[in-house]
């Protein structure tokens, strides 16, 4: 008992005021983790960060190393399966996997991502969908290999988001599923830079289904009209794309620009020089000039100048313009407001703020 007081007293001492204070229970918890392989630590991390948001304790999360990787893992996995901590813990993993952890190949076995999967299959809360749709689409450069035992989820993800997109469901409001909507529209991105076959493939046949045209005609064609023929339906087969020696040779960074290649979204598609690829993807997309003024999603600000579509609406969010937020959510193709309604952004302003990198590559430090 006494042994959880200490506990309690040193995890509110890491958000004390004073930074040597912090500093010095950082160190206390960092020697506890090196010295002490089990779970029982890493558990009540995470318990307290979900409870209080603590920075002092994310940024020892987003830390961690072997073995506790698999303890904070099997911990968000737990997480995962309750409906009330399901939204802070699929938060904590975008945290997690934005730093590109040196286990993050290990997400691919976890039970977590299956748990990620189902919730995006089933859930029925538009702020988790969205939250989770970022979460995948910066995880699967890190696991392109995944698409052989996976695929077939990822696209039944697409397919009914998509879906949502159109039906709107009277229980979710309306600015909400423009948020969705720009999500679907980056996880088709995603999707068709990184399996091109398999996902043409299965666009062919799953909007060819009466009940589907609609969803392909007002959401998917829109999509469609802002990318380029990937050179892999011409040279490829959907075996190839999903050979895990098609991966072996490439950086997490390197998929995420060879997605961005395939888009004639300006946002999407420009990179400045200077930033850093594998010798292979230069040689395979030389530089070239973008109008990237011409794209209202281009981040001038980002480190790497590479647009970054998530940090122009966080932007336009807090410097209070929510009319340029709105209408720049709604230039995505084929996303539309019914009517000129005012709307409160404050609960999606958390949502933009923990993902707002998701969308595009940074430069690796």
């Amino acid at each position: 008992m006494a042994q959880q007081a200490n506990l309690g007293e040193l995890l509110s001492m890491l958000d004390s005021p004073v930074l040597s204070v912090r500093d010095e229970v950082t160190a206390v918890f960092k020697e506890n983790l090196s010295s002490d392989r089990g779970p029982m630590l890493v558990n009540t991390l995470v318990d307290y960060y979900l409870e209080t948001k603590s920075q002092p304790v994310l940024h020892i999360l987003t830390t961690l190393q072997e073995p506790h990787d698999k303890h904070l893992l099997d911990k968000m996995n737990d997480c995962m399966g309750r409906a009330a901590s399901r939204l802070p813990a699929l938060s904590l993993l975008g945290h997690v996997i934005r730093l590109q952890p040196p286990w993050k190949h290990k997400l691919s076995q976890a039970p977590l991502l299956p748990s990620l999967l189902k919730c995006l299959k089933v859930d029925t809360d538009v702020i988790v969908l969205t939250t989770g749709v970022l979460v995948l689409i910066t995880m699967l450069p890190m696991i392109p290999q995944s698409g052989k035992q996976h695929l077939h989820d990822f696209f039944d993800i697409f397919g009914r988001l998509s879906s949502w997109c159109l039906k709107k469901p009277g229980h979710v409001t309306e600015i909400y599923l423009v948020h969705l909507h720009a999500s679907v529209y980056a996880l088709f991105h995603r999707l068709y830079g990184m399996y091109p076959c398999n996902f043409v493939s299965f666009l062919r046949s799953h909007y060819s289904m009466k009940e589907n045209l609609d969803t392909f005609e007002e959401v998917v064609r829109p999509m469609m009209e802002h990318v380029r023929i990937h050179p892999e339906l011409v040279t490829g087969s959907k075996d190839h794309e999903l050979d895990p020696r098609r991966w072996k040779r490439l950086e997490t960074h390197d998929v995420v620009i060879e997605c961005a290649k395939i888009s004639l979204d300006p946002a999407e598609a420009s990179y400045e020089d200077g930033d850093s690829v594998s010798p292979q993807v230069s040689a395979r997309f030389p530089h070239r000039a973008a109008d990237v003024a011409a794209s209202p999603y281009v981040d001038m600000q980002n480190s790497c100048g590479k647009s970054n579509i998530g940090s122009y609406l966080l932007r336009t969010f807090v410097s209070g313009k929510h009319g340029s937020f709105v209408s720049t959510l709604c230039s995505f193709p084929g996303i539309r407001l019914t009517a000129a309604t005012s709307y409160s952004l404050e609960p999606v302003y958390g949502l933009w703020y923990d993902h707002s990198a998701n969308f595009s590559w940074k430069c690796p430090t």
